[in-house]
């Protein structure tokens, strides 16, 4: 029993690793696009259509992942999506032009996706083990990685360029992965507990309703994954264009962001344990919305910081609640549906805003962000009873 302790407070802690490791290769990315976007010379439409390469990735690769984690196990498959991943970060400021940016940003893409889907699942089979709603640590620890690299990103943007910044986080993924690799290589994933009946308060048994209730939760995984991904990717552009902040500013839009999600992540557990799941997801739908308003729609460099923060702080426990609440209900195939939803609107939104900034404006077109925000309180309202919070 105190070896099988001491394992998953191990697996815990490499798998908060990878986590923060994800977080951090994604934010060295978000905060050049700026610079990418100019050597491309991409219009914000053609941005939007270079940044579909990375949906396209890894919509291909989750479902792919998802079956090859099921047949080779999820710890092996993070270790090499996290290979693929400090590999692939070097490759979009090597490029000159729209389309070669969006075959690079493809290949970033199945990296990024493969990954997310092996160790989301990784750390549901730790939360079953443990019976403890711990899932949002595990994704505390991405938001931290995003505002670590946020930061340095800031600080190294008007000095390094985008070539020699990138493959520096090359050169730190792939030691990260060497050292946290081995630990989880020589750990077995644990063994989930016995499922509680339903008369005990376990999840129902119709089986048409409970992926009604799946799909349910994937859909609230969307519409706030979907804040995230426009966040990482115009947040930044936003600030310098729209407001005329510095590249070093603009670059700290996501930062703020990132830090309040991390801190919304850290006391997660706890929230979730005195309010419940749907309280949870209720006020913090609200209170993104309100925050993205004010982020997008702010006349001053500072008041959309403000609100990139409290967005940060009402998406926090959103989607690992919802991933976690589907994997309740439907099993690993109650995961990976809701896995393979929320990455999608994280992965789609960010090409969906960039057309709509065409059309409109991008302040416009980040009100999105609100709305579908607003969406998922909702559904998460009018679903209380069916899903038993």
């Amino acid at each position: 029993m105190p070896g099988r302790t001491t394992d998953l407070v191990r697996l815990r802690i490499t798998l908060t690793t990878f986590f923060a490791l994800d977080g951090f290769v994604f934010a060295g990315w978000v905060v050049r696009i700026p610079a990418v976007k100019a050597q491309t010379g991409a219009s914000n439409s053609a941005l939007g259509l270079a940044l579909l390469g990375v949906s396209a990735g890894a919509v291909v690769t989750m479902t792919l992942t998802g079956r090859l984690c099921r047949r080779f196990g999820s710890h092996p498959m993070t270790v090499v999506c996290a290979v693929l991943l400090s590999l692939s970060i070097a490759l979009p400021p090597l490029t000159h032009s729209v389309w070669a940016l969006g075959a690079v940003l493809c290949v970033f893409g199945a990296a990024y996706g493969g990954i997310n889907v092996a160790f989301n699942s990784a750390a549901v089979d730790l939360v079953a083990a443990l019976r403890r709603p711990i899932m949002p640590t595990f994704h505390a620890a991405f938001s931290l990685g995003g505002m670590v690299g946020a930061g340095l990103g800031g600080l190294v943007a008007g000095s390094l360029t985008p070539t020699w910044h990138l493959s520096g986080l090359t050169v730190i993924g792939l030691i990260v992965t060497a050292v946290a690799g081995r630990v989880l290589l020589r750990l077995d994933p644990p063994a989930a507990p016995e499922p509680v009946p339903e008369e005990q308060g376990g999840p129902p048994r119709s089986q048409p309703r409970t992926r009604a209730l799946v799909v349910t939760f994937g859909l609230i995984a969307l519409c706030t994954a979907y804040g995230e991904g426009a966040m990482a990717d115009w947040g930044a552009l936003h600030l310098e264009q729209d407001l005329d902040a510095a590249p070093g500013v603009a670059a700290v839009g996501y930062s703020c962001f990132a830090l309040a999600m991390t801190a919304g992540r850290l006391t997660g557990t706890v929230l979730l344990e005195r309010l419940g799941r749907t309280r949870t997801l209720v006020a913090g739908g609200a209170t993104a919305a309100g925050g993205m308003l004010l982020g997008s729609l702010a006349p001053s460099v500072w008041a959309a910081l403000l609100g990139f923060a409290v967005t940060g702080l009402g998406l926090a426990n959103i989607f690992p609640t919802a991933v976690e609440r589907a994997g309740a209900l439907g099993g690993p195939g109650g995961v990976a549906t809701a896995s393979t939803l929320g990455y999608g609107g994280m992965l789609l939104g960010p090409p969906a805003i960039g057309f709509m900034a065409e059309w409109a404006s991008l302040p416009t077109a980040l009100t999105s962000v609100a709305a579908l925000a607003a969406v998922a309180a909702l559904i998460a309202f009018l679903t209380r009873r069916a899903a038993r919070s």
